[in-house]
């Protein structure tokens, strides 16, 4: 309810009854809006309570969406005097500059004073911004090639026909990487992308759609083989691994297939490397395949609990650290369930080693390192003895004996950041890489084959590199596969790679 201050009612009854009003609309808003905030708060709060581990992200996040409009509706129904709109939205961050700008002038209908007809002089103006969106559209371009002759040789001149990224194809490079940004950025299935399309009056198959998908990656997987060299020249990195459902025509159901993922992260520790993050398609979690993947990796590298890693220590090039966050997750879970003194306390002393990281993030590896031998390492031998202490006073098979065994036969590993300022305490930096696959598994549903699945290691490994370096996905792809269908030289794809890409084109397109 808008308040015109200008027509307010002379009677006084009328006056009181309105403010009477509006006092109760004002309480009754602010009790819902509080009631509203007051589940917000609960919901965020699940994200750390018992049943964090169980509670879908995305179903949160939606959840999370519903109430803010919630209480956006509340607030926008409010009584309320008119204000301008810099004074109630100045906390907003000011839009980016690289947008452009329609200017729209507002004036006064007449520059002559309305009370004295003196002519009126500026004295400053009002600007706001508001963000306004212009819908996607779909153009044709077409190229026409004019044919030339000679009347004496009968010679036929005719500019040669532009190379297509999708031979036959009717696809741009722009709208490929449209397609593919969606896909497997925004995790747009193709089937709902020719929904949109048949929107904009445009009949595009899935099966159409598929074509692109396969032809560009033919591109891009070149890329893709020059960003695995990258990393695993690396001597420091992040290793996991994610199912992937991929359909089994013969058996009408699915199998399991996996992604291995490499994470290069440096930046905690000032390193000169920028960050990737590789994936490789697998049909099984056999410990022969990350074996493959870094059999010429020498390093340092990170990982969780998953045996089959032991075996790449075997020759001695390899060195594991493990994840502290793995440790703490046995910990949370008993003490979730059983609240046990014990994996109480174990919490807090894991909690004391991330204290000490926080104050060390983002430090040189002789500030970490000497940082970690003087607060962590007594944290750490302390713990080690606490540990092997309680042990024997556990039931063998309960889960909290589970937990502490966990940690004490991978104790080389997670104590490996004691002696190297470079590594870190957990995995975390892959398992945010994995973040995505699982936001595409959700909304894929499965791989419709084993290409299928290294069509999507292909790409995940190109945008996820790309938001690691803050690289606008869709820009990027554009951008490669115009010049690679232009003839881009081989000897210089790495120049293409995102962090490269970025350097030379700096501004956001």
């Amino acid at each position: 309810m808008l308040i015109d201050l200008a027509n307010l009612p002379s009677d006084p009854q009328l006056l009181q009854r309105l403010v009477r009003d509006m006092a109760a609309a004002v309480e009754s808003r602010d009790g819902e809006i509080e009631r509203l905030q007051s589940i917000i708060k609960k919901l965020q709060r699940a994200q750390f309570g018992r049943s964090s581990e169980q509670l879908d992200p995305d179903q949160l996040a939606l959840a999370l969406e519903d109430l803010d409009a919630d209480v956006a509706r509340i607030q926008e129904s409010r009584p309320f005097v008119s204000k301008p709109s810099t004074e109630r939205q100045s906390h907003r961050k000011s839009l980016p500059d690289h947008l452009p700008r329609e200017d729209v002038l507002l004036d006064v209908g007449s520059t002559v004073c309305a009370g004295c007809g003196v002519a009126l002089h500026p004295i400053g103006e009002s600007m706001s911004e508001m963000l306004d969106w212009i819908p996607a559209q779909l153009r044709v371009i077409r190229t026409t090639r004019p044919k030339y002759a000679c009347r004496v040789c009968e010679t036929v001149v005719q500019a040669p026909a532009p190379e297509r990224l999708i031979a036959g194809g009717m696809a741009t490079p722009a709208l490929l990487a449209q397609v593919l940004t969606a896909k497997y950025c925004d995790h747009t299935p193709l089937y709902r992308q020719s929904q949109i399309f048949a929107r904009c009056g445009v009949d595009l198959p899935r099966s159409t759609l598929a074509g692109w998908v396969g032809g560009a990656c033919w591109w891009l997987e070149a890329l893709h083989e020059r960003l695995a060299k990258s990393v695993f020249a690396s001597n420091h990195l992040f290793a996991d691994d994610t199912p992937v459902p991929v359909l089994d025509p013969g058996r009408g159901r699915t199998k399991t297939g996996r992604l291995w993922v490499y994470a290069r992260e440096q930046r905690p520790w000032g390193g000169p490397e920028p960050p990737a993050a590789v994936y490789l398609f697998a049909p099984d979690r056999k410990a022969e395949r990350p074996a493959s993947h870094l059999k010429h990796f020498k390093g340092v590298l990170h990982v969780d609990g998953y045996a089959g890693f032991q075996q790449l220590t075997v020759k001695g090039d390899i060195v594991l650290a493990a994840c502290w966050a793995h440790t703490r997750r046995k910990f949370f879970d008993v003490a979730q369930a059983t609240n046990a003194p014990i994996a109480t306390e174990a919490l807090r002393r894991i909690g004391e080693l991330y204290a000490v990281e926080a104050d060390v993030r983002g430090q040189s590896p002789a500030h970490r390192l000497a940082s970690r031998r003087s607060h962590s390492k007594p944290i750490v031998a302390a713990m080690r003895a606490w540990l092997e202490a309680q042990l024997p006073l556990l039931s063998g098979r309960s889960t909290l004996a589970v937990a502490v065994r966990y940690a004490l036969s991978r104790w080389d590993g997670l104590t490996r950041f004691l002696h190297d300022g470079r590594i870190e305490l957990d995995t975390n930096s892959v398992e945010r890489a994995i973040r995505p696959v699982s936001l595409g598994r959700k909304n894929h549903l499965f791989a419709g084959s084993d290409g299928g699945g290294h069509r999507w290691a292909v790409l995940c490994s190109l945008i996820e590199t790309c938001k690691l370096n803050d690289v606008e996905p869709y820009a990027w792809l554009r951008d490669v596969l115009s010049r690679m269908v232009d003839g881009y030289p081989v000897n210089r794809l790495d120049e293409l790679l995102p962090w490269n890409w970025k350097a030379q084109v700096p501004v956001k397109t």
